[in-house]
């Protein structure tokens, strides 16, 4: 497996961005970069490809309504180009609050959107013809009724370094799963349990992967906090991914609204799952945190002595993650640059 990790923001972008270049040299193979709605993560992974060498540099996630098709394949090639064939665009339709209360764009047909968008990215990067393009979402020139008549097909004018960039695609529900499986490169999946993937997740992926044409293996990118030691400090570490399972599971969304919430329910944490988003919902977010079950941090993270982190990794590969994503916490007079050193080993 490729080793892979999130870039972190507490200590500063640039305090993160030589932490990568540190664990770089210690083989990482790939940084994810999320945009959310912070900084635009093209300026940072513009300033990562500058300060690195070797690392791949991947979004995760640009969101589908927050650009135009083009502009995201613009984007892409120009990265791509900057960093040497580094890149790795990771898409997704993010959430419906950030969408719409941030970006006051209609959150409609994330499906639809993924795959048009996807369709024209590969369109743009290999320059085959003027682009022209007619979809329930997008049309390329624009018709002459929506707007002045004076759009024409073009070609984009740089030629892009690689007319196949990897694209990725984070998604939970089902049909959105079974499309990643048709059309992308790769699969980005959130609070990922190995154990219990295939229950999850089988059905959709074998039902994309019936329909997949010409594309290889579907990549698999997942994993969790990385600890490494002896004793109950460091499975208490696990404690660090509680706050952010009870904002995704409890306040990502309304009731019937949840993506995360489903998930829960959907690996078997249903009265858990109902309890942590009413307490989150009606504000005692320290309640649902409280309620987040102990095995679902455990499931989720790879804390613990070297001989169970080894586990959880092949736990991880045989789930068919090929990239294992890891957040590393060092202890002692570890680094983040060391666990990667021995996380790679193990992998």
């Amino acid at each position: 497996m490729k080793i892979t990790t999130n870039l972190g923001y507490a200590g500063g972008f640039k305090r993160a961005v030589a932490d990568v270049a540190e664990m770089e040299k210690a083989g990482l193979d790939l940084v994810w970069v999320a945009e959310a709605y912070g900084f635009d993560s093209p300026s940072l992974m513009g300033y990562l490809a500058a300060k690195t060498e070797t690392v791949e540099i991947g979004a995760a996630i640009l969101p589908l309504y927050t650009r135009t098709p083009t502009l995201i394949a613009m984007t892409a090639a120009g990265i791509d180009t900057l960093s040497d064939g580094r890149f790795s665009l990771g898409l997704g339709a993010s959430g419906p609050q950030v969408i719409e209360g941030f970006h006051g764009v209609p959150y409609t047909n994330p499906l639809g959107r993924t795959r048009e968008i996807i369709e024209i990215c590969r369109n743009v990067w290999r320059r085959e013809a003027p682009l022209v393009h007619e979809g329930k979402n997008y049309t390329l020139p624009l018709p002459p009724e929506r707007g002045t008549g004076l759009g024409k097909p073009l070609k984009i004018i740089a030629h892009p370094l690689r007319a196949e960039i990897p694209i990725w695609v984070a998604s939970l529900g089902e049909k959105n799963v079974a499309l990643t499986a048709e059309i992308a490169d790769g699969w980005l999946p959130i609070l990922f349990i190995p154990e219990r993937a295939a229950s999850v997740w089988g059905s959709a992926l074998a039902e994309g992967a019936a329909k997949r044409k010409g594309l290889g293996e579907l990549m698999i990118s997942a994993g969790g906090i990385l600890a490494i030691g002896e004793g109950d400090e460091v499975r208490q570490l696990r404690e660090f991914q509680r706050p952010m399972v009870a904002l995704y599971v409890g306040g990502m969304g309304a009731k019937g609204k949840n993506f995360y919430n489903q998930l829960a329910v959907r690996y078997g944490f249903e009265k858990e799952a109902e309890l942590i988003q009413d307490l989150y919902l009606a504000g005692k977010k320290q309640e649902a945190e409280a309620a987040v079950p102990d095995e679902f941090l455990e499931l989720t993270t790879l804390c613990g002595p070297a001989s169970y982190v080894k586990e959880r990794i092949e736990a991880y590969r045989e789930a068919g993650v090929t990239h294992l994503q890891v957040h590393p916490i060092p202890l002692g007079d570890q680094s983040a640059a060391s666990l990667i050193e021995t996380v790679k080993e193990m992998a």
